[in-house]
């Protein structure tokens, strides 16, 4: 009696091998490719494992169907599996050892003329990809992106879980909050004139779950702003891996954290890559705030790029340039940025790399080049030899090395400085290859002076411990005064910022005092929080790294919708969905709003 065969398949389109020759078995999925032979048609079946080639010869049954059917129609297919030719094996396919002789073809869903080409992984308009996102998730690349995060996503939450951690869910509607990005609003039904607020973070649930008792949490949590799209931000919602812990000191928090994102790192610095990526060992490099803006002209620094900047501004004080000289005596500062090697390049290399921060908008970019130890150019030859000689020896230039100078206020010469690095290092082929490179930016300032009201103001985070607590805040200078936040970067990507805690009403007070908030202020902004907090807070910190640069990374991506399910566009849109989309009068008298449209200009 012949074997009853299953209704769609006996095996998925990626597991049939050599040794499985002579079955009859049975696959579904989705039409893929074909190719006529004449006489003999070839057709590639798809399905979320892999892919079957499928033979189909003249006067068998099904060849004039399959011939027939558009690409991405979706066929179930019976037949017998037979070893390929030598020399016709694909090595590159894991079922390329064999086909299948088709003997039965069963259509379970024609597709119509397709948008955008499934079968090639070519470019195309972001508002195609968009609006039939369905079928751009059957490409390759994008389909594995996202088994990537299903993948990373599992095995954060099992690292979590195994370093002791209990994973809570927090309220996804909330109040909103004075404080961060724009919030999106859920008016309230039973309350006219009320809203709810989709949260921004977890970030008073989860301190609320310290103050609860709950030692260490974590989630996979979904985060909603109303912000502007990035190439590495979402607008609308994002995930990020939430985790919180008491009784504990920054280090601990480190300590906590770093084996998880190195262990998720190695597991799949592999990825889709010839060769695995290498992963900075733990513990991760702390760098205070102001020494990364100094030597990498930035809080992101990508330490895959082996360029330090250095403060050079006492070599041009009073010296024979006098542009610089002039600048410096008004305030200006001068920062100078190594370009090994660089001196046996053409000139053009120094003039084009001027004429790009002209571009950027920033006056221009000195510089010195040495070839065979002889300095050139006309900062050489204004500031004289001495004043030369001794920048190289500060910086440990060579014969044939060059150097480029920002001359600017402290944090307008920082950013270009920064800038610069990046484009040298790359320019020069310095930068790192193969590599996650991870550090801590710690000792960030907790107070700054603004620049328009000249006000001290909050720079970071306002709810963050100061180091040296009440008594620094009581009798240090604000601008001096440092705090116990910290940021997560990898290779010149911002992972999260995080803290430890102010856990105290009184020393919160004083902390907003500082920066001109009343009592009364404060009581009024956040009076759940500090509700909370006078009834025994445990000192507790944490951090939540993004779920989605992350896998972004990971993969190898430079916009971050290549890793996102069903992303919306750069104007917050989903072009699949329709959203946002206009509403009935009739739901909007239910939640007693009534729509002011702004005009059009």
């Amino acid at each position: 009696m012949p074997e009853t065969l299953p209704p769609f398949r006996t095996h998925h389109c990626g597991a049939l091998r050599l040794a499985d020759a002579g079955r009859t078995v049975r696959l579904s999925g989705w039409i893929h490719r074909k190719r006529d032979h004449g006489g003999l048609l070839f057709v590639d079946l798809r399905d979320h494992f892999g892919l079957t080639q499928l033979v189909a010869m003249a006067g068998s049954p099904g060849l004039e169907l399959l011939d027939r059917l558009r690409l991405e129609s979706v066929v179930t297919v019976t037949g017998q599996v037979v070893a390929r030719t030598a020399e016709t094996v694909n090595p590159d396919l894991p079922t390329g050892e064999i086909e299948i002789r088709v003997q039965e073809v069963v259509v379970q869903s024609e597709a119509a003329e397709l948008p955008m080409p499934v079968a090639t992984e070519a470019d195309y308009p972001e508002d195609i990809r968009l609006r039939y996102r369905f079928l751009d998730l059957r490409r390759e690349r994008l389909h594995a992106n996202i088994m990537l995060r299903s993948a990373v996503i599992a095995s954060l939450r099992r690292r979590m879980t195994e370093a002791g951690f209990t994973e809570f869910q927090t309220p996804i509607l909330t109040a909103s909050s004075p404080e961060g990005a724009r919030d999106f609003l859920v008016p309230s039904r039973l309350h006219p004139g009320k809203f709810y607020a989709l949260p921004q973070a977890p970030q008073m649930f989860k301190q609320l779950l310290m103050v609860a008792g709950f030692d260490r949490y974590f989630q996979i949590a979904p985060c909603f702003r109303d912000e502007d799209a990035r190439a590495d931000r979402s607008p609308g919602e994002f995930y990020q891996l939430d985790f919180e812990m008491s009784f504990v000191t920054q280090e601990d928090v480190f300590a906590a954290i770093e084996p998880v994102l190195h262990g998720v790192f190695t597991e799949f610095a592999g990825w889709r890559r010839e060769r695995p990526w290498t992963v900075t060992p733990t513990p991760f490099p702390r760098i205070p705030y102001r020494e990364a803006l100094l030597r990498f002209g930035t809080d992101k620094p990508d330490l895959r790029n082996p360029l330090r900047i250095a403060d050079v501004t006492r070599h041009f004080r009073d010296g024979g340039f006098g542009i610089f000289a002039r600048m410096i005596a008004d305030g200006a500062v001068v920062r100078a940025i190594p370009a090994p090697g660089a001196g046996l390049s053409a000139r053009s290399f120094f003039d084009g790399m001027n004429d790009w921060a002209r571009s950027e908008g920033w006056p221009g970019l000195g510089y010195i080049n040495w070839k065979g130890g002889e300095a050139g150019g006309p900062i050489a030859k204004n500031l004289g030899p001495d004043r030369v000689a001794a920048i190289a020896a500060d910086m440990g230039l060579g014969p044939d090395d060059g150097v480029f100078f920002a001359c600017d206020s402290e944090d307008r010469a920082a950013r270009l400085a920064g800038l610069a690095r990046t484009r040298v290092g790359h320019a020069l082929d310095l930068v790192e290859k193969d590599s996650f490179r991870f550090c801590w930016i710690v000792d960030f300032p907790m107070y700054e002076r603004h620049e328009e009201t000249g006000k001290i103001d909050f720079s970071h985070n306002p709810f963050s411990m100061p180091q040296g607590g009440l008594e620094a805040l009581e009798r240090e200078d604000p601008l001096s005064i440092l705090a116990y936040q910290y940021d997560i970067v990898v290779n010149g990507v911002e992972l999260s910022s995080g803290a430890i805690r102010n856990h105290r009403p009184d020393i919160m007070f004083k902390a907003f005092e500082i920066a001109g908030y009343a009592r009364a202020d404060v009581e009024r902004a956040f009076p759940g929080m500090l509700n909370a907090l006078r009834y025994g807070a445990p000192p507790h910190g944490g951090s939540a790294p993004g779920v989605d640069r992350i896998v972004m990374l990971l993969a190898d991506e430079p916009n971050i919708r290549e890793v996102v399910l069903f992303p919306m566009n750069q104007k917050a849109e989903d072009l699949m969905m329709g959203a946002p989309s206009v509403v009935t009068e009739k739901q909007l008298r239910e939640l007693s709003i009534r729509v002011a449209v702004p005009p059009k200009d």
